[in-house]
């Protein structure tokens, strides 16, 4: 445990790529085969289930270190991250006895068995174990406890170490660690000894072909859209629509179908009804695509219509459909029948057992669509333009403007003869995805709340709110401020300020100091961590969607907000209204906002 604490102090204190790649090597040299296979599954993106509420975790460590509610509650918010103030506030106990207790140890006999346990001994068992130890491990424990870990590496640069660890292709690594953080699949040794295995190779020293089972390939990303950049002619680049699901593989092989979303999460329990309908596909096939829900109405007469194999239309459901989905712990067969999923393919990455992910884009699209999608039963991507027409980007632009419309997210950009490569990167061909500009609203600033780790000190977390009706000019404005400076609740149809969008993205650190400033001046009210600010300041605030929420006084929620400008030129009488939020879904055929889709 402690050559692990040791790790993630040296990972989260540089900034340097090097350094953390020679950092991670040392630690797989110095710790043992069980300690690393854990090490790399936290470090992979591994996510570690909760053990204990952070609450209970607040309240004990309060009672341990002796503190009233509010003096460990003033602590956390100077300090901004709960481990730590934790780690400095308990009193330190001399151990007893060493503890020689590696990783994989202390979370096959303490941290996983916790869950089970009643809350007295979860309290007494934290404890004991917090006091003894150094800061570092401290920290690092109380993360691991409370479903918190996070560290700044990402998997590319794990993959890189373990690769030079083993001396093996970054590739072979690549590929082996797909599905490792897999929850339902804890590491071990062995799985650290199977990244680690020497490639096979046959009588003449060529590398053999790998057992893969139903792992999915290591997933080619796009780039963000590059606007000043020169991608030469049109006709080199193949668009597709960016569909608004979750990035998904379908993966046949052994007899058994996996789902797995890009984000390595195993999908195959949540989708039955897809998987249902891949038990005649041939082994040795990998789909890439979108994972939908089928609309069983009609989201938008102006929604993109797609075909599937027997000619039968049908169009994508919005987002919270799919979402609404995946959260459900049961799945009737009648919630199977309102929400049938399916599946958009627009990438073969395997056929009959063959590897096409050298091959040239177009080719691997052509096979999809005349060979491997009839044959699959899939639906294949329509095309952005009729086959008519030669691309030019005019015209490529000018489609991109009725992506909305069409229920879309905007375009994908693929080079034709580019390969299906490794994660993102522009070697081989790149993807670039152009997706349609923010919608936008001018917005109020109503509530702010102080970020973490490094911005702890600083307020940089906003709750933004428009006008319920337009406000009778500056006058109403002010009766309004006068009313929530005085702690008044708004009346009845009065006129108010009401909440439909939280962000903490879009300001320089010198705007933040700035409103940070602001924020203390104009504080009205506190509850725990949140400030109510007395509203003075309009920013205009970019978003992907709407949909209807229960979470906001609104009844409105946005999709991906985030801060475009501050609009120091606005008076607060000229912010946006209720109104123009449900007149910017009609304008852009989002009807989610309908509670009953």
């Amino acid at each position: 445990m402690r050559l692990f604490a040791r790790l993630f102090t040296e990972l989260d204190e540089t900034t340097s790529t090097l350094a953390k790649v020679e950092a991670l090597k040392r630690y797989l040299q110095q710790a043992e085969p069980a300690d690393a296979a854990w090490a790399l599954y936290f470090l992979a993106g591994g996510k570690p289930r909760r053990t204990v509420s952070t609450g209970l975790i607040r309240q004990w460590a309060a009672q341990g270190a002796g503190l009233d509610d509010w003096l460990f509650e003033a602590s956390y918010q100077a300090v901004g991250d709960l481990a730590e103030t934790i780690a400095h506030v308990l009193p330190h106990a001399p151990p007893t006895e060493p503890d020689a207790l590696g990783l994989a140890d202390w979370m096959h006999q303490r941290l996983l068995p916790m869950r089970q346990w009643p809350a007295e001994e979860q309290a007494r068992q934290l404890m004991t174990w917090l006091r003894p130890m150094d800061w570092a491990s401290r920290f690092l424990l109380i993360k691991l406890v409370g479903g918190g870990f996070r560290v700044g590496v990402s998997k590319l640069l794990v993959t890189r170490a373990l690769a030079e660890h083993a001396g093996l292709p970054a590739t072979v690594v690549a590929q082996r660690m797909m599905g490792y953080t897999d929850a339902r699949r804890p590491p071990t040794a062995e799985a650290l000894q199977a990244l680690c295995a020497p490639l096979a190779c046959g009588p003449e020293g060529q590398p053999l072909p790998e057992a893969l089972g139903t792992q999915p390939n290591p997933f080619f990303l796009a780039q963000p859209w590059p606007n000043d950049s020169d991608l030469g002619p049109a006709s080199d680049w193949m668009a597709e629509w960016k569909f608004d699901g979750i990035r998904a593989q379908i993966v046949r092989r052994d007899g058994q179908t996996a789902v797995w979303s890009r984000g390595e999460e195993l999908l195959t329990e949540r989708f039955p009804d897809l998987v249902a309908r891949t038990t005649g596909w041939p082994d040795g096939t990998v789909v890439d695509g979108e994972l939908v829900v089928r609309a069983t109405t009609a989201p938008s007469p102006t929604a993109l219509t797609l075909t599937d194999p027997h000619g039968q239309p049908w169009q994508v459901a919005p987002f919270s459909v799919l979402q609404t989905r995946i959260t459900r712990q049961q799945l009737p067969a009648r919630l199977l029948q309102t929400q049938p999923a399916d599946f958009i393919a627009y990438d073969l990455l395997q056929w009959q057992g063959q590897d096409l992910r050298p091959h040239p884009q177009h080719l691997r699209h052509h096979r999809l669509r005349e060979e491997a999608a009839p044959a699959l039963g899939l639906t294949v991507s329509p095309p952005v333009l009729p086959a008519a027409r030669e691309p030019t980007w005019p015209k490529l632009a000018e489609a991109r403007l009725q992506a909305r419309t069409l229920g879309v997210e905007g375009l994908m950009l693929k080079h034709r003869d580019g390969a299906y490569g490794q994660g993102r990167t522009r070697s081989g061909g790149p993807w670039y995805k152009w997706k349609l500009d923010p919608l936008t609203v001018d917005a109020v600033l109503i509530y702010a709340q102080a970020g973490h780790g490094r911005r702890a000190s600083l307020y940089t977390d906003y709750t933004f709110a428009v006008w319920s009706r337009p406000p009778e000019g500056p006058a109403a404005v002010q009766a309004v401020q006068e009313a929530i400076a005085r702690r008044e609740p708004p009346q009845p149809g009065g006129l108010q300020l009401v909440t439909f969008a939280k962000a903490y993205s879009g300001l320089s650190d010198d705007e933040i100091k700035a409103l940070d400033t602001i924020i203390r001046r104009d504080t009205v009210d506190k509850f725990g961590p949140v400030r109510s600010v007395r509203p003075t300041q309009v920013f205009e605030i970019g978003f992907e969607g709407l949909q209807a929420s229960g979470r906001h006084k609104s009844g409105v929620a946005v999709r991906f907000p985030r801060i475009l400008r501050w609009r120091h030129d606005k008076p607060l009488h000229e912010a946006d209204t209720l109104d123009n939020l449900q007149t910017l879904a009609r304008q852009n055929g989002l009807h989610s906002l309908d509670k009953t889709q």
